[in-house]
């Protein structure tokens, strides 16, 4: 089952209003609703601009208002991202009112609209998009108009979930990332898992991106249902931490599936309880368990490092005692794949990139504004990705033999 989209009672009455106002029925009958939403919006700026301007609000007596007032309106056409947009410029009776948004001479909108856009995607906060735009335009966005304009890429985010995927894919990372976010006024911390894929081609690519659920195995259920039901039909093998539940929804959904511990996030569990001095060393005795030529050996390894360190460091190599079930079909594959599942690259590159796009984000104002910058760090991240793993075409014969009949 796929996942539900939670909509909060104010959002459902907001989209019944909508949908009562314009009668809605069709993807055309939205999009002149939006441009219609687009003229209110920015007619309402210009009203607020012009306000500034006389220094006092329309139908208010004051001594400003003997001096300059509202003289009408002028027609104007402009362009904008989802067609024209027809608007009323007010006018003052001493011919001064200049209007930022619209300058005189302006009627091309949609660039600003793209640029506001991709300063969000390189993870610029509104304060920054503020600086920037007021720099270029000599005008103020404020938080509203830009997540406004950033929702206008919320359809083409819907569409990206719902994509069809491929019926087999070789390799699965599934892991988490932590942001702030504030929700009825209160800043916690939120969960977005990336669902990262290695497909038969050899090339990576970000299958899923899901925010803010409680970990357990009806989540994890429902995140492998939308798989399957976008076409996923099988997955080899599936590397994730220990996360609450998902041996069994893997189980569930896919019986076949080798589910394999994360090694980069068994190392990382380890590491956090060495101080930062033994921390060098200490990686270069875990390395030799995981590049270990076959479990055996590993399993030796694991003993003299956790007999090593034990006295100095009595909880850091639990994790590997007690998980060694999902740890060990690690040494079962070759080298190259190993390479894949254990190099940092893979997963820790992607996070890294995750956070240095949002560096400026600190705090984000709720799900669907995480939701927005991670997927557009998702589109510039991606479109780097054009280079399959190297030695491939070894790791893929390997795999049809190891997988025989699936791939």
């Amino acid at each position: 089952m796929a996942r539900k989209r939670i909509i909060t009672p104010e959002k459902k009455e907001l989209i019944r209003n909508l949908i009562s106002e314009y009668n809605i029925t069709s993807a055309k009958d939205l999009q002149e609703a939006l441009k219609d939403l687009l003229g209110d919006t920015i007619q309402n700026m210009l009203e607020a601009e012009l306000d500034e301007h006389l220094g006092y609000e329309k139908y208010e007596s004051t001594e400003e208002a003997k001096s300059n007032y509202r003289n009408g309106y002028t027609s104007k056409t402009l362009k904008s991202s989802v067609g024209q947009v027809e608007i009323d410029i007010p006018r003052d009776r001493n011919a001064e009112f200049e209007p930022k948004i619209v300058p005189r001479y302006k009627r091309d909108i949609s660039e600003i609209e793209n640029k506001i856009i991709a300063m969000y995607a390189r993870g610029m906060s509104t304060r920054e998009i503020n600086e920037q735009i007021q720099e270029i335009y000599g005008f103020e966005v404020s938080a509203e108009m830009v997540s406004k304009i950033t929702d206008k890429i919320l359809p083409e985010i819907e569409e990206w979930q719902k994509r069809p995927l491929g019926e087999v894919y070789p390799i699965v990372f599934i892991d988490a990332i932590h942001f702030s976010v504030k929700n009825d006024g209160i800043v916690g911390k939120k969960a977005v898992y990336i669902v990262l894929a290695i497909d038969i081609e050899g090339q990576k690519d970000v299958i899923g991106i899901y925010v803010g659920e409680n970990e357990s195995s009806k989540f994890w259920l429902s995140v492998l249902n939308d798989l399957k039901n976008r076409g996923v039909k099988d997955i080899l093998i599936l590397c994730a931490d220990a996360l609450s539940g998902i041996k069994d929804a893997i189980n569930a959904a896919f019986p076949n599936t080798e589910y394999q511990r994360c090694i980069v996030h068994q190392i990382r569990n380890t590491l956090k309880y060495v101080s930062d001095k033994d921390r060098k060393e200490f990686a270069r005795d875990l390395k030799r368990i995981y590049t270990a030529p076959n479990e055996k050996a590993g399993y030796d390894q694991m003993l003299e490092v956790s007999e090593k360190w034990e006295k100095k460091y009595p909880a850091a190599m639990k994790s590997w005692k007690s998980n060694w079930d999902v740890i060990c079909p690690f040494f079962k594959y070759s080298e190259e794949l190993r390479k894949i599942m254990y190099t940092t690259n893979t997963i820790e590159s992607l996070n890294s990139s995750y956070r240095r796009i949002n560096k400026s984000r600190t705090v984000f104002p709720g799900d669907q504004s995480l939701l927005k910058s991670i997927y557009l760090a998702t589109v510039k991240i991606t479109s780097k990705w054009t280079m399959r793993y190297k030695n491939w075409g070894l790791i893929l014969g390997q795999l049809q033999i190891m997988f025989e009949g699936r791939i």
